[in-house]
């Protein structure tokens, strides 16, 4: 009924071309392709019948033949006839399999599909206004006799969950469409936010289908998760997202004598010294002490606080939710053999500047 409706509404404004996917599961499959072409006579449009074979008698196998199907066509916009009724129903079914955001909004009412545009105009259009057009059109329309069986996932919520919950919650399914309207808002503003985030760490924007990708699984369950981007590897850590950039350069021990800038290209990235007063390493120790920067070697300890004592190296990173793989790539200024400075943990309080003495404050920046 939803695709009769949508067929003759877009039919009357403009021109347009029908497709059917003739599954050939069901003993009235070929009844329905002559239906069809009937119809398409009758309201003056082409049609396109396509037959598919399904691996399996399942609804996620016989959809996957039918959107192939439809990838073959040629057309610059396809429109379907999914309704606010299929979109409730959607978001309910894919909620009880755990889905995480992204299953959660739903279908979208515009999409991209193979580079061309997809259209759910009837997707805020409940089942009841659909039916009331078609009568009013008096038009015919064929119930595939699947649709009676609740034991299809989403004819059980249609037939059996569906009513129920409309005794509660009259407006349920409005309620989970605008769930669904929000949870898409949501997903928008998280491809704007890594888009400038990728953006921010000089790294190239993906496109479209590769952001997607990468959200999910940004978004998922995998504590470990890898991805592969520009040369660089994206990386959860703690829940945030961290950039990794493998070097095999390697790196040999640079003298600081007071520079306000100091590159180490090895690393890729710079130093940069701002000179202040009570704070960050003191001037003393610039002038005539031995400060070169190394990397981390191993059994290091530091203590940034005079009130705590001194901590493995190890420890402060951890409770400084830096991730373990830039921990052996970190600029470290020594003094001789002792640690004076570690970037995103502090100054060592033997190399602190006191109050009103002259001190220099380092900061590590990543350039590349």
């Amino acid at each position: 009924m939803d695709s009769v409706v949508l067929l003759h509404a877009l039919a009357q404004r403009q021109k347009v071309a029908a497709a059917h996917i003739h599954h050939g599961l069901s003993p009235n499959a070929d009844s329905w392709a002559e239906f069809c072409r009937k119809l398409c006579k009758r309201l003056g449009v082409s049609l396109a019948v396509r037959r598919v074979k399904v691996a399996k008698r399942t609804e996620a196998d016989a959809r996957k033949a039918r959107y192939d199907a439809l990838r073959k066509l040629p057309f610059d916009v396809l429109a379907l006839a999914h309704h606010l009724d299929d979109q409730a129903e959607t978001v309910l079914m894919n909620l009880l399999r755990g889905a995480g955001p992204q299953g959660a909004r739903g279908m979208r009412p515009v999409a991209r599909f193979d580079g061309r545009i997809l259209l759910r105009p009837l997707l805020n259009v409940p089942r009841e206004a659909i039916l009331g057009y078609a009568r009013e059109h008096k038009l015919d329309w064929i119930e595939d006799e699947s649709n009676a069986s609740d034991a299809f996932t989403r004819n059980f919520l249609r037939l059996r969950i569906g009513p129920l919950l409309a005794e509660r919650y009259p407006r349920w399914r409005e309620a989970l469409a605008r769930a669904a309207r929000h949870f898409a808002a949501a997903e928008v503003d998280a491809n704007k936010a890594l888009r400038e985030f990728l953006a921010a760490q000089g790294l190239r924007a993906p496109s479209e289908a590769k952001l997607v990708e990468m959200l999910k699984q940004l978004t998922g369950k995998g504590a470990r998760t890898t991805i592969a981007h520009d040369g660089a590897r994206l990386r959860l850590y703690r829940g945030a997202v961290k950039v990794e950039r493998r070097t095999e350069k390697p790196f040999r021990t640079v003298a600081w004598r007071g520079e306000s800038t100091l590159a180490l290209p090895a690393l890729g990235g710079e130093l940069r010294f701002r000179r202040t007063r009570g704070e960050g390493i003191d001037h003393r120790f610039v002038t005539h002490g031995n400060l070169a920067v190394k990397l981390r070697s191993g059994g290091e300890r530091l203590q940034p606080d005079a009130k705590r004592p001194r901590r493995t190296l190890k420890n402060l990173f951890q409770e400084a939710g830096i991730p373990p793989w830039e921990r052996e790539r970190l600029p470290l200024i020594y003094s001789g053999d002792e640690l004076v400075w570690v970037p995103g943990i502090g100054v060592d309080c033997a190399y602190a500047a006191g109050d009103k003495r002259t001190g220099w404050v380092p900061e590590w920046r990543v350039t590349c």
